[in-house]
């Protein structure tokens, strides 16, 4: 496995430790929807009958899941990350599914993809973007394992754009998540969840970074008020 920044490090440790609660807390602190929000972004990725899938930051494999249901069994999906804590716990969740047979598992980073050039047909990253390091990078490995008409589905938290809304949600995002989190988990780790929200890039100048890495006819779709947004990019 490629060596972490140690920033890198850091984030991969904190997942560790916070696997065990990790979808408990996704359903409580999203009220259940961020299964709605999966189930829309996988819905973008327009796959052939016979495709392949790379699922990356698949944490426990809810994404993984999710395209398993959404597709036939000739689709292969393929769930990579750099977190080992997320991936055991993924393991025996989908050990308990008919689906075991089509999932496969790599210990990888996004910046540092162990396959070659071209062989995925879709490729999703939900929740992830945010902790990879080194973005650049991560979206040009993304584009370069992709074959040509592949698609690249990314969904990511956001910022509402209505004012009154995004006051409300910054509330909840800044004071309260961190106190729940804390009650459950790990506090830390939920206080990290806003800070890296915020410090994300803002929709534009994500879409640009996309097109940077090589992806055309970028578009994205903002759910929930704007509290999450889908990006689709397809690679020429």
């Amino acid at each position: 496995m490629t060596r972490l920044t140690e920033k890198g490090q850091g984030i991969r440790d904190m997942f560790d430790r916070i696997a065990p609660r990790y979808d408990l807390l996704n359903r409580l602190l999203s009220l259940g929807i961020d299964r709605r929000w999966r189930r829309f972004a996988v819905g973008r990725l327009r796959l052939p009958e016979q495709g392949r899938v790379l699922d990356i930051a698949t944490g426990t494999w809810d994404v993984a899941l999710e395209v398993a249901r959404q597709t036939g069994s000739g689709v292969t999906i393929v769930g990579s990350d750099f977190t080992n804590g997320m991936l055991v716990l993924g393991q025996a969740k989908i050990a308990a599914t008919r689906y075991r047979e089509r999932i496969l598992l790599v210990n990888a980073p996004c910046e540092a993809l162990p396959h070659p050039q071209g062989v995925f047909d879709g490729v999703t990253i939900a929740f992830g973007i945010r902790n990879v390091v080194d973005r650049e990078k991560g979206l040009s490995e993304m584009a370069r394992v992709l074959k040509s008409g592949g698609r690249a589905v990314i969904l990511e938290f956001s910022t509402p754009t209505n004012p009154l809304f995004r006051g409300l949600y910054h509330f909840y995002f800044l004071r309260v998540l961190p106190w729940l989190g804390g009650l459950f988990s790990q506090r830390s780790a939920y206080q990290y969840l806003p800070d890296s929200v915020l410090e994300f890039p803002d929709r534009p100048t994500f879409m640009g970074m996309m097109k940077q890495a090589g992806f055309v006819d970028v578009e994205l779709t903002d759910l929930t008020g704007g509290i999450v947004s889908v990006y689709v990019g397809r690679k020429p």
